[in-house]
């Protein structure tokens, strides 16, 4: 859905005596601002390509700190979502919010994956997204078979979901308006939200969904 390129996290990892210590390649932190009753909700959308000798499924835990502000937040692998691009295997999560906190922070961050048997790894990274929104939140109108966007993305693409709000695909738009019909959607897409990306700043907007019918 998000086509972000990885970013490579730079720091040292600290090892112990176990053969299967878990490992992190590479991993990415991009902003997505969420349609919520009144405006927009920044979160961010933080994933590894986590490493283990015994597999994943020997992975217990991935947390993702930003020691300045003393900020936490856990996923563990009863909650990460897992996605698989070019052979690789992804997990983290798309729903880190900021609560309390207002925006997110930018700057450094730390990332750490714990497997089953106590063994961490750690890496440190950076990242600075605009604290403020480089474009106005986009807005998706259907009507009478017709869809309608106000978009200044460089990228639009509908995600579409069956009745019961399953996801069953993705279409890149190469225009603003026009007819659903055309579109070729997937069988039995029902809904779609408009999802307007800005892949140089690692910056996205995603709508609610909307009957297509």
């Amino acid at each position: 859905m998000l086509k972000m390129a990885p970013i490579l996290l730079i720091g040292l990892a600290f090892f112990s005596c176990s053969r299967s210590e878990p490992r992190i390649a590479f991993g990415y932190i991009a902003l997505v601002y969420y349609e919520e009753e009144g405006g927009a909700e920044e979160r961010f959308s933080f994933f590894v390509l986590a490493e283990d000798d015994d597999g994943l499924a020997n992975l217990s835990e991935l947390f993702l700190y930003h020691d300045h502000e003393q900020l936490r937040w856990r996923i563990g692998s009863e909650d990460w979502t897992v996605h698989e691009s070019a052979g690789r295997t992804w997990i983290g999560t798309r729903a880190i919010a900021p609560g309390e906190i207002g925006l997110l922070p930018r700057g450094q961050f730390r990332a750490v994956l714990v497997n089953l048997g106590g063994e961490r790894t750690e890496r440190l990274f950076s990242f600075d997204a605009p604290t403020a929104p480089r474009f106005a939140f986009p807005a998706l109108q259907i009507a009478d078979g017709n869809f309608s966007i106000e978009s200044a993305y460089p990228t639009n693409s509908f995600v579409c979901y069956d009745e019961q709000g399953n996801f069953v695909g993705v279409v890149e738009l190469s225009a603003l308006s026009g007819s659903i019909s055309s579109l070729n959607l997937p069988n039995g897409a029902r809904l779609v939200a408009l999802w307007a990306e800005d892949s140089l700043h690692y910056t996205s907007a995603f709508t609610n969904a909307q009957s297509i019918r």
